[in-house]
Parts: structure tokens; C-alpha cells; sequence
């Protein structure tokens, strides 16, 4: 079984010189090939105008990808062909290929994915393919397709679907674009999520698997001097399906849009002749500071577990969207997964392979790796060697007690891990957030234990640094919580009290809590530069996501100290929207008891009768406790700020599958109006269903409940 990471250069770039410098540890990790998701992240020779400012030259790709090869590292290019196409519809020569066209004119809109029967689409895969097959060293293309929910809405692609169906359109799809690919010599991957909601394409995909009337095309890899069996070789399928999901499972993956009911594509792969892949993650959900330890670890451990029962062909551990984390974080979880073949007898529980990952991690250094012998291993597909499992350098420079200990505490901090759309909110405004009915105290605590954490011995190797200054900056996020719950918890307090002389303390303690969150905001700055310099150009890190959002917070911070001094003026104005409280908040229990792809919107009428949204939240969690079928347990806290409290109200569901709201109330702090009665379960939405493409809306309303307050008259 082959064993693979990935870098997701397409939402980060990373210096040139980091990568180059973690080869050789993945190298010595037992790690055979790297996938590369590109996106607009190299300047295609073939595609000018798609590469983005901050893109490698192609030379500069070239380079990695010979590096790589040096250290007997295969290279998977991943250029995706259907959804997250993006990068080239956004600039005008490739925009009419979008499936989403404008109603009254017919013209492509500015966002969507790409048409799978649009005239032009073979020339552009004809121009990629060509750019990136040289630097294919492991003989494959990998095309994503994953996620693409806009199919048959192009009328080309709306008239095929009406005559031959969803599945045979995607299976066909990806039938042209094998074919392409194998006219380069090359091998055609793609996600297997799209495979798991159309399962009658794997059928269709079948008939062309194993085709007997190619001949052998050998590709020619300019940077290493070797060929690639060629897409007609015997016993090597043209298609590999990646199967991914990141929550931990146990025996099976399971699929988010039907309610995270399980699904097993391995035998009906296996059938068809497609190759099958296990797919784990390593790193963060989009706004995530650091990995999610416990579950991207138990991730892991199942995917392989996975790997071995249904003899995937490959482990692949995938990376995304780590812009808000420090690389090395995910380095190091790449060096935890590494133990799982390294070191089975070890276990595969979340301490063991996290201890096992920090001591492997730190012990690497270029000295001692010249030091040692070289050993190698045969790949069975290429025939070529490569550095394996006997270049492993991980242990020395540690006692076992010490990664142990580190592990654990690593492992504890989880619990109040920044993740998940409930704790996201905060980046995008305050208040949604302050007005909740929930404490800080687990905040404050967990805001303690992350600084402990991070003054441990433990985390003054120079190699963790990055480590240390993610828990710092976690622990900023932790106090953030604190302050802005504090704050709207004085801002009441001074509206309970305006017009008295005890308002002035109000005040007071809010500008010192102010003053003090201003220090604590440029220690995370700080912290939030380390980790960016990890492997960024320094001078890039104030347009990096974590800047932005502290800038946010400093802005925030601001417009509150101006608030506040316009209430100590005239004590009536404490009851103006401010960063932390609106005029009025309305707020609510959301029980989300069947996860799936739901959406609560809070809707108020205007006064031409239209409904305009003041606020919406995705309910996705990323979060193993989230990620089951059925989760009566699972409640959240809600707020919305509310201008005008005479305007009727209202809560919506959106998109598929249910939850339940309960224990609503409309307070400016002093008054407080409930919907009767308050602890009732309202459920709203519908079920998602168990088969059948899924409609992906959020911007339709599948269910409402008008808010009615005070108690209803006898």
C-alpha cells in the first residue's frame, strides 16, 4: 500500500525553501508520494492570466517536484476539472465554461464551476494536461471533481441530464477526461465523494477502467530520467477514486449530506476495476488556529485501519485550507500518522501516536540525517528506490515520558478547541457571540491552561516554537470569548442602571477591561506572526488571515471605547447598538440533534412585507461529536441583534435536514419578551434523505416559526 501527503498550496502558498526543506523528513517518514492542489498557485505556461499574484514560477514548481523525485518522492499534480473551479472562471478567458449562466441574458455568471459539455473545455484540459504531465512523476493526474453540486443547471449540461441522468452525465465526464489523460501516459484520479452520491456511475465507469485496446504510453519524466507504465500497462487501472471523510468512524466513512449515515464504496470499486484510496486529514476546518488533535488523529488511526481491511492502494493523508494554522502543526501530524507503519506495535490510540509524532518531528535535523546510512525500498509500481522506514530519525532527544506528557496535555486542550461555525462566528462580529446566555468561565479556564501549556520546558525546543506560539494565540481566542461575554454583560448592566450614579462604575470597569483586551491583542499578534513566518514571507503576514482578523478585533475594540464614551455623556445612549450588544438581542437553544447541511436564518419584516435576513449560520460543527447520525445532546447557544423590536420575527431552516430551536427571548438587557412557551421544541426543516442527488440551497427557506411574545391570552 502506497503512502502519501498532501500540501494544499492552492489556499497557501508556502516558501519554496520551507518545502524544499521538509522532503527529506517525509522522505525518512516512509511517505512515497505528494500531492500537490494547485488551483491558481503555479503560472501554467498554457494558461496565462489563471496564476494569482503570489504564484511559484514554473520553474520554481519544476523545482519542487524535482526535489521531490531526488528524495524518491512521486508527485500526484491535483488540478481540479468540475467543482472548485473557481480559479478559472474568474478570469474572462475561461468564464463562459461556468455551468451557471444568468437567467435573463444567459451570460456566464462570475462564480460557480466549470460545464462539463461546454465547447471550449476540451482545449483548456488539453493545455493542463500538457503543462503538468512532465512534472506527473508518479504517473497520475488527479482531477478532483469533488463537491461539484451545480451540476446540470448549463442547458448543455441540463439537456444531457434530462435524456441520460445525473450519474451517466458525471460517469461521462469523467470518462472524456480519462481518455485525455491518457494520451499523456497518465492515470486519472479524482475524490470519490461524487462517486458515493451517484453510485450508479461507478457501474458505467466499469466499462472503461481496464480498457484492453490501449497500448502502453510511457511518459517521459524530463526532471528524474525515468517512465511511468503508461495507462495501458497490465494489471494498472486508468481510474483511482480517493475516498476522504475527517471525522473519526470506527468502521465505515459516512456521508454529511444524509445525515452522516454510513456508506462503503470499496466493493463496488473493486468490482469496477477503479483503484481505491484511503483518505484521511491532517489539519484544520477553514478558520481553525490548530488541528483538532484527538479527532484528526482517531481520523487517521481509521483510515488505516480502513486501508488494511479493504486493501486500499493507497493512504493518503490530505491537508486543507491551512491558512490560520502553522504549517509545522500539520507537519507534525503528518510525522503522528507516519507511526502507524513506522511503529504499529506502538498502538494507534491518539497519545501514542502523538508522542511518537512529536519525537520524530524534533529529532530530525540535516546533520544527522547525512550521518546516517542510506536504505532503501522498492515501489513495486515504477520500480524505482527511494529513502524508506530506515532512515526513520525519530528517536532520539526526548524521553519517553516527556513526548508522553506533551501528548497528553496537547490532547486535553481539545476540549475547548476554536472550531466549528458556534465558535467561528466571533471573527465575522461580536455580538452574535456576546449576546449569548452562556458563561466564560470555561473560557477563562481554558484560556489558563493554554499558557501553561505553552510555558512548559517541553516547548522551548526551537523546533516547536511554532507549536508554542499556536497555543498562545489559541489562548488569545480563549480570552477574546471572556472579553466580549464580560463586555455585554456590563453594557445590560449599565442600561439596568442608567440615570443612576452607580452607572459611572459601569463604565469604568468596562474601559479597564478594554485597556487590558488591547495588551492581550498585540501578544497575539505577535504569537499570530510566529506562526505565519513558520514557512511564509514575513512581509506577506499582514494580509494573512489571522492578521486580518485581529485588525478586525483592534477595529472592534475601538468603536467600543467610542461607544462607551458617548455613554458617559448621556447614559441614555448605552441603549445604541454597540460591538458587543444591539439594540436589542434576540436569542435562542438550537438543538441539533440530526447534523446534516442545515442553515438557521433569523428573518424580520420589512415594511413593504418583504423578509430581509439579519442573520444566518451554517450548522456544521467539524466536529466528531457533531458527526453522527443522531445527536440528542448536541444543543447551541444563538444571538442576534435586533434593531427594531416591533417589527415581527422570525426563524428559518435552510438547505437539508432538521434541528429544533427552543427557550426564545427578544432582551435589551432590561426588558425581556419571551416566545410562549419558552421551553418548547419548535422543529424545523425536513429530513434529509437517504438516497437521490441532494439539492444544495441556502438560500430557500424549507421551514419558519413566526416569533409571537408574551403568553398567549386565555
Amino acid at each position: 500500500m502506497l503512502r502519501a501527503f498532501q500540501w494544499d498550496l492552492a489556499r497557501q502558498v508556502e516558501r519554496l525553501d520551507h518545502l524544499l526543506e521538509l522532503l527529506p523528513r517525509y522522505a525518512a517518514w516512509g511517505y512515497q508520494r505528494l500531492y500537490l492542489h494547485l488551483e491558481d498557485a503555479v503560472d501554467y505556461p498554457s494558461l496565462p492570466g489563471v496564476a494569482r499574484a503570489d504564484a511559484y514560477s514554473w520553474a520554481q514548481f519544476s523545482r519542487l517536484v524535482a526535489a521531490a523525485t531526488a528524495h524518491g518522492i512521486a508527485v500526484v499534480p491535483i488540478a481540479n476539472l468540475l467543482g472548485h473551479t473557481q480559479y478559472l472562471i474568474k478570469t474572462d478567458a475561461w468564464r463562459d465554461l461556468n455551468e451557471l449562466r444568468d437567467p435573463a441574458t444567459g451570460a456566464a455568471l462570475p462564480a460557480g464551476q466549470i460545464c462539463p459539455l461546454h465547447p471550449r473545455l476540451p482545449e483548456l484540459v488539453e493545455k493542463l494536461f500538457r503543462d503538468l504531465a512532465p512534472l506527473c512523476t508518479a504517473g497520475e493526474i488527479h482531477c478532483g471533481l469533488d463537491e461539484s453540486f451545480h451540476l446540470g443547471k448549463h442547458p448543455l449540461s441540463r439537456a444531457e441530464v434530462a435524456e441520460i441522468g445525473l450519474a451517466a452525465h458525471f460517469a461521462g465526464h469523467v470518462d472524456r477526461l480519462r481518455v485525455s489523460a491518457a494520451r499523456h501516459g497518465l492515470r486519472l484520479g479524482l475524490w470519490a465523494d461524487m462517486l458515493a452520491l451517484l453510485p450508479d456511475a461507478i457501474a458505467l465507469l466499469a466499462k472503461v477502467s481496464h480498457p484492453t485496446s490501449l497500448p502502453l504510453v510511457p511518459a517521459k519524466c524530463n526532471q528524474i530520467g525515468y517512465t511511468l507504465p503508461g495507462p495501458g500497462s497490465e494489471g494498472a487501472s486508468e481510474l483511482v477514486a480517493y475516498d476522504w471523510y475527517y471525522h473519526p468512524f470506527g468502521r465505515r466513512p459516512r456521508l454529511e449530506l444524509r445525515t452522516f449515515a454510513e456508506y462503503d464504496l470499496a466493493p463496488a470499486l473493486a468490482a469496477a476495476g477503479i483503484d481505491y484510496w484511503a483518505c484521511p486529514m491532517n489539519g484544520a476546518f477553514r478558520h481553525e488556529s490548530a488541528p483538532v488533535w484527538s479527532d484528526r488523529l482517531r481520523n487517521l488511526a481509521d483510515w488505516w485501519r480502513r486501508a488494511q481491511t479493504t486493501r486500499a492502494a493507497g493512504f493518503l493523508v490530505t491537508s486543507w485550507e491551512p491558512y490560520r494554522l502553522a504549517l509545522p502543526t500539520t507537519t507534525l501530524m503528518d510525522a503522528a500518522a507516519a507511526a502507524l507503519w513506522l511503529e504499529p506495535e506502538a498502538g494507534c490510540d491518539a497519545a501514542s501516536l502523538l508522542a511518537s509524532g512529536l519525537r520524530r518531528f524534533c529529532a530530525f535535523t540535516p546533520r544527522l540525517k547525512r550521518s546516517l546510512p542510506l536504505h532503501t525500498e522498492k515501489c513495486n509500481q515504477f520500480g524505482y528506490t527511494f529513502p524508506c522506514a530506515g532512515m526513520e530519525l525519530g528517536k532520539a532527544g526526548w524521553g519517553g515520558a516527556g513526548e508522553r506528557e506533551l501528548a497528553r496535555r496537547l490532547l486535553a486542550s481539545d476540549e475547548t478547541a476554536f472550531v466549528g461555525n458556534s465558535r467561528w462566528e466571533i471573527n465575522l462580529g461580536w455580538a452574535p457571540v456576546a449576546g449569548r446566555r452562556e458563561s466564560g468561565v470555561p473560557h477563562a479556564r481554558a484560556a489558563r491552561q493554554l499558557e501553561r501549556l505553552a510555558a512548559t520546558p517541553a516547548l522551548a525546543r526551537d523546533e516547536l516554537a511554532a507549536l508554542r506560539a499556536t497555543l498562545l494565540f489559541q489562548a488569545y481566542v480563549a480570552q477574546r470569548e471572556v472579553f466580549v461575554r464580560s463586555a455585554a454583560g456590563l453594557v445590560h448592566r449599565l442600561r439596568r442602571q442608567a440615570g443612576q450614579a452607580r452607572a459611572q462604575a459601569a463604565i469604568v470597569a468596562l474601559t479597564e477591561m478594554c485597556i487590558d483586551f488591547s495588551a492581550k491583542l498585540r501578544a497575539a499578534k505577535s504569537a499570530a506572526r510566529a506562526m505565519w513566518v513558520a514557512s511564509r514571507p514575513a512581509g506577506s503576514f499582514a494580509t494573512s488571515q489571522n492578521a486580518r482578523a485581529l485588525a478586525a478585533d483592534a477595529d472592534r475594540v475601538r468603536a467600543l471605547r467610542v461607544w462607551l464614551r458617548s455613554a458617559a455623556r448621556d447614559q441614555q445612549a448605552a441603549f445604541l447598538p454597540s460591538p458587543v450588544a444591539g439594540r436589542w438581542t434576540l436569542r435562542f437553544t438550537l438543538h441539533h440533534f440530526a447534523p446534516c447541511h442545515q442553515k438557521v436564518v433569523v428573518e424580520q419584516q420589512q415594511p413593504d412585507g418583504a423578509w430581509r435576513e439579519l442573520y444566518g449560520r451554517v450548522l456544521i460543527e467539524f466536529r466528531a461529536a457533531a458527526a453522527r447520525a443522531h445527536t440528542p445532546q448536541l444543543r447551541f447557544e444563538l444571538a442576534c441583534p435586533v434593531d427594531d423590536a416591533a417589527a415581527p420575527l422570525r426563524i428559518a431552516s435552510r438547505c437539508l435536514g432538521e434541528f429544533a430551536v427552543s427557550h426564545i427571548e427578544l432582551t435589551d438587557g432590561v426588558t425581556t419578551q419571551t416566545h410562549w412557551p419558552l421551553r418548547q421544541r419548535h422543529t424545523l426543516g425536513r429530513p434529509a434523505a437517504a438516497s437521490g442527488w441532494p439539492v444544495i440551497d441556502w438560500a430557500t427557506n424549507t421551514a419558519t416559526l413566526p416569533l409571537v411574545w408574551g403568553r398567549p391570552q386565555e
